[in-house]
């Protein structure tokens, strides 16, 4: 089970709202990979609370081992241990950081514009 708590069900409400993506699963995923995205560790424990519970199977969707082994790479780049418990809470701090991220990206106004994240410019 993943479980998030009411900082992340607070901004995933907000999200569904501005991007009209109604499904938390897709917007948590948005969110792992945008904290994924930056180059160190959340430094902000998550909420210890449980607001939004899911299972690994809903939340990581056909791409689970990809998740899995991206979050585990990150872990292992921090020196962190790999083991269950860190990976749950390294898991509940990169989607409530970049759910953070999300909300607070004023360009965040459709599903257009979490796509526009995905685009890379080439030079």
């Amino acid at each position: 089970m993943v479980r998030f708590g009411s900082d992340v069900r607070d901004h995933l409400t907000t999200l569904k709202r501005r991007t009209n993506v109604q499904t938390s699963n897709v917007l948590c995923r948005w969110a792992l990979c945008r904290s994924l995205a930056e180059p160190i560790a959340p430094s902000n424990l998550p909420a210890s609370d449980t607001a939004v519970e899911m299972t690994w199977k809903v939340f990581s969707g056909t791409a689970g081992d990809l998740y899995w082994w991206l979050l585990k790479m990150r872990c292992y780049q921090l020196s962190l241990p790999l083991d269950e418990a860190t990976l749950q809470t390294q898991i509940r701090a990169h989607v409530a950081r970049g759910a953070a991220y999300l909300v607070g990206d004023a360009s965040m106004r459709n599903a257009s514009s979490l796509a526009s994240l995905a685009l890379v410019s080439i030079d």
